[in-house]
């Protein structure tokens, strides 16, 4: 039988001690599962003004200490994916073990609770060691990342756009390592359109199918030439726009019906050589010219965004080489992030976070000395953008 003994608080560092009382609270999303008390009790003890901001179900954090001058927030979510069948972890999900090898094992020790952990320590730190700093701290904390995004930090930054509150630079914890702690930062993501597609047809007998219209034949040309098309070349920061098609529904399960309708459900992750207009406009063109009876419904899960070189990039690589020995990559890879709801204030956006190997699977796990690194690298950065 593995152990499945719980770390003692006592024995462990601030950072991890944080992250093992937080992964303890089974906050699947938009449950908080009072995640956000705990952190607000920290923040409140270092002179931060506290703001909920709760929109529907949806629990959210905004927190601010300083007066003056430019603003680094720390960006991250409380909630996390469902842990599946409990019977298939080694440890169980919502109670954190650390074992020999130091690792540290349970539902959101990657994604993110071991990065707000080592959030808020670095700011501990940083607050004893410069109580009056120059600039504002910032948090922007949500229990509907994982989720549909739609009252969490999408809700958040509307409400701070109407505040007229800025962000100059956010780093949100997103876990962007891939194979040693710091060796990757994201700078960027790129946009993501859905759509479903709906196909009309006439529904028949297989026998006779010259008294029907199947959709499916009629649509398969022009679903071709969708997946051929080629969108752009993509450019230095983002890799050609992709265009995937993720289900198609069609007839009730007879095997001598031709359907009468077809649903197709698709998706674009694109790069700034495209707008989300211009995809949309391309997509129905070419239905059009292949004769098809539909009807398309669209929605804009997030536009690309992109931070260039300048003070957040360059102190995130320069803090992070000084801390691990490494120079890291920047990269647009991956899915969709809060960052990009972020960026559309203005702000300078980084994701920089623990390896995310593990991330929303079953025995989700990090080392447990990358988040004492990871908060380290946090602290640095406050030190070199705000002192």
């Amino acid at each position: 039988m593995p152990d499945t003994t719980t770390p003692d608080s006592a024995s462990l560092s601030p950072t991890l001690a944080l992250a093992c009382e937080l992964m303890r609270r089974p906050s699947v999303t938009p449950d908080d599962a009072g995640c956000q008390d705990v952190i607000a009790m920290r923040l409140e003890r270092l002179g931060f003004h506290l703001e909920r901001l709760p929109f529907g179900d949806v629990e959210n954090l905004w927190a601010v200490r300083g007066h003056h001058g430019p603003v680094l927030a720390f960006a991250g979510h409380t909630d996390v994916v469902p842990s599946g069948p409990e019977v298939r972890w080694q440890h169980p999900p919502f109670s954190p073990h650390i074992d020999a090898e130091g690792m540290l094992w349970g539902r959101g020790a990657a994604d993110m609770k071991g990065s707000l952990a080592a959030m808020v320590t670095a700011v501990e730190r940083f607050v004893a060691t410069h109580p009056e700093h120059p600039g504002k701290i910032a948090f922007l904390i949500t229990s509907d990342e994982e989720g549909p995004a739609i009252d969490g930090t999408r809700a958040v930054v509307e409400h701070l756009r109407e505040q007229h509150d800025r962000l100059d630079y956010c780093i949100v914890g997103e876990p962007s390592s891939t194979t040693r702690i710091g060796d990757t930062i994201k700078n960027g993501r790129r946009g993501s359109l859905g759509g479903v597609l709906h196909v009309k047809g006439t529904q028949g007998h297989v026998a006779y199918p010259h008294m029907a219209r199947n959709p499916i034949h009629e649509a398969m040309p022009a679903l071709d030439a969708l997946v051929s098309e080629c969108w752009d070349s993509g450019n230095d920061h983002f890799p050609a726009t992709s265009f995937q098609i993720s289900n198609i529904r069609a007839g009730g399960g007879a095997t001598n019906v031709i359907p009468g309708e077809l649903d197709i459900i698709f998706n674009f992750r694109y790069s700034t050589e495209v707008t989300h207009e211009q995809l949309q406009e391309r997509t129905e063109a070419i239905l059009t010219s292949y004769g098809l009876d539909y009807r398309l419904e669209w929605t804009l899960n997030g536009e690309p965004f992109l931070t260039d070189h300048g003070e957040l990039i360059d102190a995130t690589i320069a803090c992070t080489e000084d801390v691990v020995g490494r120079r890291p990559q920047l990269s647009t890879a991956g899915g969709t992030s809060d960052g990009r709801f972020i960026a559309s204030l203005g702000s300078q956006v980084v994701e920089l976070g623990p390896l995310n190997a593990t991330i929303h699977q079953v025995d989700e796990r990090v080392r447990a000395d990358d988040l004492e690194r990871l908060s380290d690298i946090y602290e640095a950065i406050l030190s070199r953008l705000l002192v």
